[in-house]
């Protein structure tokens, strides 16, 4: 497995959907639950595909009509990395935002 480069807060939005639903997700319901565009969510998954974070497969043939779905998984490894990554993007971001509110009870005390 391979460490990113980045950490965007979009791949962050993708990695807490692969990680709450913890099974095979399919690539629209990534979409519909982060919130962003198919030309942002579609090249995340595949860039945490080709560095092993998150494994892919077709749906099998079912009754269900229209094309097959892609689903996609974070791989045992991929799980760890991803809330490891989740958890510094979210202490790295949140630490800014205490020191504003901080600041700002700060200056209606004085």
């Amino acid at each position: 497995m391979t460490p990113l480069a980045r950490i965007t807060p979009a791949t962050v939005d993708v990695l807490r959907v692969l990680l709450e639903d913890g099974a095979s997700v399919w690539g629209m319901l990534v979409i519909k639950r982060t919130g962003r565009p198919a030309g942002s969510v579609y090249p995340i998954l595949e860039r945490l595909e080709g560095a092993g974070w998150v494994s892919s497969s077709w749906e099998p043939e079912t009754e269900r009509s229209g094309p097959r779905r892609r689903l996609y998984e974070l791989t045992h490894d991929g799980a760890e990395a991803a809330r490891s990554a989740v958890a510094r993007f979210e202490a790295a971001h949140q630490a800014p935002v205490r020191a504003v509110r901080v600041a700002r009870i700060a200056g209606s005390v004085a």
